[in-house]
């Protein structure tokens, strides 16, 4: 390779780290614009998608699954948008006259590392319903993959519920009530990352869905 292509990959290299700077950048302005519950609840925007279709095609971790990169994986994750909504917050679109009154409050996911070639996931909820106050909502299961290392199968094995402040009352905090799925009912999902750095991850569901995720450290334990 002579020198003048090796300065010519650099300079392409250079352009399209400040081409995926700028465009995250644009991406969590607009998602912070939108608000929680317009950036959760199933609501079109073309603008994001095309800002994350972009960013996508210069993902810097191709391979997120690969021994080398699960660091960066691995952690605790807000997120901040989903494209077609999540399965809580469709299933609340859904009831007539209360998506105006519902205010999600946090939505979040926990990956730590399990047996090789698997990382435990923790999908949560916080949510603020219509005289039922505030409630959190959570889904515990398995990540697994072998040969791909962005595609993985999601499994969840337990569910849980439990009223954090019932009927807005802070004095009542009620036991967790958990309900584990049976393995025969069990439901492998496929999941991509399609995209991930230090700070923002993007993932695919199998039905195209996209879900921004961004590193949070102060979640709700």
């Amino acid at each position: 390779m002579s020198f003048q292509s090796i300065e010519v990959e650099k300079q392409n290299t250079i352009g399209d780290e400040a081409t995926r700077l700028a465009l995250k950048t644009e991406l969590l302005q607009r998602v912070e614009a939108l608000g929680t519950n317009h950036a959760l609840f199933p609501s079109p925007a073309p603008p994001i998608d095309q800002i994350v279709q972009q960013l996508e095609s210069l993902n810097p971790i191709p391979r997120p699954l690969s021994p080398n990169h699960l660091p960066s994986l691995l952690g605790d994750w807000q997120l901040v948008y989903a494209s077609k909504g999540t399965v809580v917050t469709r299933s609340l679109a859904s009831i007539p006259n209360m998506w105006g009154g519902i205010q999600i409050k946090q939505v979040w996911q926990s990956l730590v590392t399990g047996e090789p070639g698997k990382i435990n996931a923790s999908n949560g909820a916080l949510i603020d319903l219509p005289l039922l106050g505030e409630w959190q909502l959570q889904a515990d299961g398995t990540w697994k993959w072998r040969d791909s290392e962005q595609i993985a199968k999601v499994t969840f094995s337990t569910f849980s519920i439990r009223a954090t402040k019932p009927f807005s009352l802070e004095s009542w905090n009620l036991p967790e009530l958990k309900i584990p799925v049976l393995e025969f009912l069990r439901k492998e999902a496929l999941w991509t990352t399609s995209y991930l750095d230090a700070e923002i991850r993007i993932g695919r569901g199998a039905t195209g869905n996209l879900f921004v995720f961004r590193r949070d450290r102060q979640l709700v334990n």
